[in-house]
């Protein structure tokens, strides 16, 4: 066996300071109860957190999926959240309402002090050490070198998103994309280089929000048994790929409510990808009721069974215009001339100008000869059930039930 490697990188860029609907969904206080009843601890502004994180990427995957041939889709719901709310400590009035509904925060149900407490512990759960898997997660703010942010507004940045502040000389713009394209290229290990282009010579303050994440998974597949196999685009359309193939004992089960069949393999270190297969020509029907609530009971879902496990190997590419799909789920002052982030630099004629959502997943085979990886597993005396992802299919990855990242893979061999 060879070692089976997943690795994600993203950053997030907001470049700039210079009849609407929204997706909130009533029973986020039901959730919250099934979930965290009896919970009523110091963790729990992380695990509210957490489940609005879980909402908002529902609500912003219905909202990319929904656009005419969308195609494969990957962001991280996580990292998206986590940048906006860091505006929320400098936002006010309708700019701060707007961004806190989007994100699915209930004012009634969790204060903003609570909100900014439940990100930093989200951050350390991201960043802390563990073996067989890198997960590093952390946001930058570089200013110019003119203006002077606010005490305040950089002391919260600081302790509550181990936010990194940099003076930035925007007016030679060329020399500034340089250095901040290579702080980005340094903290993605090298994943995503030149991620600025064109910078405006007129931006003020540019916030980056990045993730950097690299596992292997507890059961490898072993890439002898790789082959070329057929994968249905659409039902006129197949497209050669390499499939991958395990045997054994894999937590999978249906789901009824959804029509498809849920796989979950975990990485070492603690993390979880859920693959989820609709039934066939039931994709529509499953983006239609994909839900929080459906999510967070896929881990009770699953069970250990016999299963021949057939997943195509793919990289997928993810760049989003955050400023036209946010503001049409209803954050909009925030891109216009009536956003308020006076907590930030004092003064409220600022507003965003662009909001850029870049990411990348790539899974394949890497690595040397795992270790006695085979000889432990009883698999009991049973038919396998066989399982093949030759269809477009769904992808979760998650780490104590937070949504990490999550898409859609409908052509394995185009990678945006």
């Amino acid at each position: 066996y060879r070692n089976m490697k997943m690795l994600f990188f993203l950053c997030l860029l907001i470049i700039g300071l210079h009849s609407n609907s929204y997706c909130y969904e009533p029973n986020h206080q039901g959730v919250r109860n099934q979930n965290q009843r009896g919970q009523e601890n110091q963790n729990m502004p992380q695990q509210t957190v957490g489940n609005s994180v879980c909402q908002f990427a529902c609500c912003f995957y219905k909202e990319i999926s929904s656009r005419e041939n969308s195609g494969n889709v990957f962001f991280s719901p996580l990292s998206i959240s986590t940048a906006f709310a860091m505006l929320t400590l400098g936002a006010r009035s309708d700019t701060l309402t707007q961004i806190l509904r989007v994100l699915s925060f209930n004012p009634r149900e969790i204060s903003e002090n609570e909100i900014h407490e439940g990100y930093r512990q989200l951050m350390q759960m991201v960043n802390r050490k563990n073996e067989g898997l890198q997960l590093n997660m952390g946001n930058v703010l570089f200013v110019l070198d003119q203006l002077k942010p606010q005490d305040k507004f950089l002391s919260n940045l600081r302790n509550f998103y181990e936010g990194e502040v940099y003076p930035m000389n925007f007016k030679r713009a060329d020399q500034a994309q340089i250095k901040i394209n290579e702080y980005v290229a340094g903290r993605t290990n090298g994943k995503i280089k030149d991620l600025i282009n064109n910078l405006d010579p007129l931006t003020e303050i540019l916030l980056i929000s990045y993730i950097y994440f690299n596992a292997e998974w507890e059961k490898p597949f072993d890439p002898k048994y790789t082959k070329k196999n057929k994968f249905f685009v659409d039902g006129n359309k197949a497209v050669e790929v390499p499939m991958m193939f395990g045997m054994g004992l894999f937590k999978h089960g249906y789901d009824e409510q959804l029509s498809s069949t849920v796989v979950q393999m975990d990485y070492k270190g603690g993390a979880s990808a859920f693959f989820i297969l609709p039934d066939q020509g039931r994709m529509r029907k499953l983006e239609k009721r994909l839900s929080c609530e459906r999510m967070l009971r896929w881990r009770t879902l699953v069970s250990k069974s016999s299963a021949n496990l057939y997943l195509p190997k793919f990289t997928l590419y993810g760049t989003y215009n955050l400023k036209n799909i946010l503001y049409k789920m209803g954050i909009m002052d925030i891109f216009t001339d009536k956003a308020d982030l006076s907590g930030i630099t004092g003064q409220p004629q600022h507003r965003i100008s662009q909001a850029i959502h870049k990411a990348v997943v790539k899974v394949d085979e890497t690595g040397t000869e795992a270790a006695a990886a085979t000889g432990t597993e009883i698999v009991p005396m049973s038919v396998p059930v066989t399982i093949t992802f030759n269809r477009p299919f769904l992808m979760v990855i998650t780490m104590e039930n937070n949504i990490l990242f999550m898409g859609k893979i409908v052509n394995p061999l185009k990678k945006d």
